[in-house]
């Protein structure tokens, strides 16, 4: 596994991929919708992708001593490392918002345990369609995103509107008791992600088994 997650980033991984994961420091913006981070974490998988289809690197990998079960797993450590180092770096930045005690994001949703609960949702989401859908032909990574990217900005609508309803101003909230009742939402984002992701890699080696290379 290590040896594959090594090749991806090594010869796959777009750079612009590896840049998308140091973008967990927007959080220290004072008006920035946060949302937008979860998408970068988005793009990156896409950009990625494309990059691997011009790069031929599907039949590139085909010729290795490797299995198509093997070249998805390798895809989805990769994606599962950005979106995962993306989300880890932002923890200091959003502790040091914090600490600054900048004012409340006006724009929406802020850097809470719900806010990275709802990151693990929207991830889980966008991978399980983007894969799957990928899988089916090995090579149409546009068609894959636009049907990811719908549920992906109906989600970030959804987070970002979270701040301006009254009833669930607690999501947008760092006291103590709020960040209590977050807790749940940080756990079924965990576990949702936990859950989509064996899934979308299941559902891709399926496809991809089927898909003709040449």
């Amino acid at each position: 596994m290590k040896m594959l997650l090594y090749k991806e980033i090594r010869l796959a991984a777009h750079p612009t991929s590896i840049v998308f994961a140091f973008l967990g420091c927007l959080v220290l913006v004072p008006a920035y919708p946060y949302s937008v981070i979860f998408m970068f974490g988005c793009l990156a998988p896409y950009i990625t992708f494309l990059n691997a289809r011009e790069t031929n690197d599907a039949w590139y990998t085909a010729i290795l001593p490797v299995t198509k079960r093997e070249s998805v797993m390798g895809k989805c450590l990769l994606i599962v490392s950005i979106q995962l180092f993306q989300l880890l770096f932002s923890i200091p930045f959003a502790i040091l918002r914090n600490v600054l005690d900048i004012a409340n994001n006006p724009v929406g949703l802020d850097a809470s345990l719900a806010w990275y609960g709802f990151g693990f949702i929207v991830y889980a989401v966008f991978d399980l369609v983007f894969l799957s859908t990928f899988y089916k032909s090995g090579y149409k990574a546009g068609k894959a995103f636009i049907l990811a990217a719908i549920p992906m900005v109906i989600l970030m609508i959804l987070v970002e509107s979270a701040a301006y309803i009254p009833a669930l101003t607690w999501m947008d909230s760092y006291q103590p008791e709020h960040l209590l009742m977050q807790l749940p939402i940080l756990a079924a984002g965990m576990i949702c992600y936990a859950v989509f992701l064996p899934l979308a890699y299941h559902m891709s080696v399926k496809h991809f088994e089927k898909a003709d290379l040449f």
